[in-house]
Formats: C-alpha cells, sequence, structure tokens
C-alpha cells in the first residue's frame, strides 16, 4: 500500500528558511531508517510557494486562471512529502509518528495520505 506522508509548510519553510542542522540530521536518520527497512519510495522538500504558480479552473469552465505565488496561509500549504509502500495502513501510521517535528519547535505538522 503507498502512502504519502505530506509535510505541511510553517512560516520558515514558506521564508526559504532551512532546519537547523540537528533537525537536517535528525530527518537523515529517519530517512535512513526508511530507506533500510525497504519502505521509502522517494523523499523530497518543496521551494516555497513564492516560486509557485497555481492554476484554478472556474465553475463557467472557462479560461484556466493562473496566479503566481507566494500563497497563505502558511499551515495550508506543503513543504515537501515522503512516499513510502508499507503492508498496512497501521505500518504507514507507525512510520508517519517517527518522524521528527519536520519544522522544529512544536510548528511540525505531517498529513498521511493513502496513495491510489
Amino acid at each position: 500500500m503507498l502512502f504519502m506522508i505530506l509535510v505541511k509548510a510553517a512560516k520558515n519553510s514558506e521564508e526559504g528558511k532551512l532546519p537547523s542542522e540537528r533537525l537536517m540530521q535528525a530527518m537523515d536518520a529517519y530517512n535512513e531508517e526508511l530507506e533500510q527497512a525497504g519502505v521509502r519510495v522517494m523523499a523530497k522538500g518543496l521551494h516555497p510557494t513564492a516560486n509557485a504558480i497555481r492554476i484554478s479552473y472556474p465553475a463557467d469552465r472557462g479560461e484556466p486562471v493562473v496566479t503566481n505565488g507566494p500563497f497563505a496561509p502558511a499551515e495550508d500549504l506543503v513543504a515537501g512529502f515522503i512516499l513510502i509502500d508499507v503492508a498496512t495502513q497501521e505500518d504507514a501510521v507507525r512510520w508517519a509518528k517517527r518522524m521528527p517535528d519536520p519544522q522544529g519547535n512544536g510548528e511540525g505538522q505531517i498529513e498521511l495520505r493513502q496513495v491510489f
């Protein structure tokens, strides 16, 4: 079963600030654990939405609308993701709960979603 761990953005990630060295080491160790267990498919961080483009589709089926970032609020945005392949939803939750706070300082939040 494929699951995506979505790392929610925060003020620091939207400002393009890199995590502390301590947090980077903790995330590297977590990713290494995922890899050694054979469950990690892919892990990537995303640029801040200041570099993003949003395309919206109007209800009247008119021409799609292109909007340049940045977007707000930060907590509604995604800063990165990890794709894991596990046997059960419980395994996915177990792995997700092991992730260090991805933003540090109690600001991090992740979302776990199964992939079709």
